[in-house]
């Protein structure tokens, strides 16, 4: 929202189905990329299931498949305005960078079915366009005190199977509508870039499991949206004089 928002382009005057799709294709290359790209971590914790963990990986998706199902739409109708995803933006960088002031006392091993709901809570205010589902259960992670390279992996083993289902219920959606006319080429176009970002960008899992402090992210985040708002705020009150 907030790329084109910035850049003039008149996307959120588009179909929002439309809109809908496309995201779908850059789910759908997001997805596949961590698949590749994390595959021996993922393979690891198919590995290490057991009761307990299963327990706690079910309890990490279902706050947010059921916030998504009753109220994903609603959500997007009123926190989707570009102005509110940069202030967004700038609320979860400052509460990352709060949580990481906790003790980083707990190791991954730790985790239990409890630990699970709380991450899977704070992946359910991802639903807020411009939260970011990896920044707020990694808030949540480190507001249980878990050690950052912990509160890493819990992030991403949190987000991926939830990332996976919401692609496999668009993508089926999208199948049965089809695609619109002669939306194929920029469909494709931003699958692919999604698939090459993620995959690109998966190298930096290793430096974020090493950090000493989130307070780089979370200065990046309120920064971005400080300027992103302060840009949208000035544009629209030009419009209006």
């Amino acid at each position: 929202m907030l790329v084109p928002a910035l850049l003039g382009w008149r996307y959120g005057e588009l179909d929002p189905e439309l809109r809908k799709s496309f995201e779908v294709a850059l789910h759908a290359g997001t997805a596949l990329a961590l698949l590749i790209g994390l595959r021996r971590e993922v393979a690891d914790v198919v590995r290490e299931l057991d009761g307990r963990r299963l327990t706690r990986h079910v309890l990490e998706m279902l706050p947010a498949a059921g916030a998504a199902l009753a109220f994903e739409r609603r959500i997007e109708e009123r926190l989707g305005a570009p102005e509110r995803v940069a202030a967004a933006q700038v609320a979860a960088g400052t509460a990352l960078a709060f949580a990481d002031l906790s003790p980083a006392q707990r190791a991954r091993e730790d985790a239990g079915p409890l630990d699970g709901l709380a991450i899977g809570v704070a992946q359910a205010t991802a639903l807020a366009p411009g939260v970011s589902r990896n920044g707020a259960t990694l808030t949540a992670a480190r507001l249980l005190r878990f050690e950052r390279a912990a509160a890493n992996r819990l992030s991403r083993h949190a987000a991926l199977p939830i990332i996976l289902a919401a692609t496999g219920l668009k993508g089926y959606r999208l199948a049965r509508r089809g695609l619109p006319a002669g939306t194929a080429a920029p469909f494709a176009a931003g699958l692919a870039v999604s698939f090459a970002s993620t995959l690109a960008s998966s190298r930096l899992v290793g430096r974020m499991d090493a950090a000493r402090s989130y307070a780089p992210f979370a200065a990046y985040r309120i920064a971005l949206g400080s300027a992103a708002l302060a840009v949208l705020t000035r544009r629209s009150g030009t419009l209006r004089a």
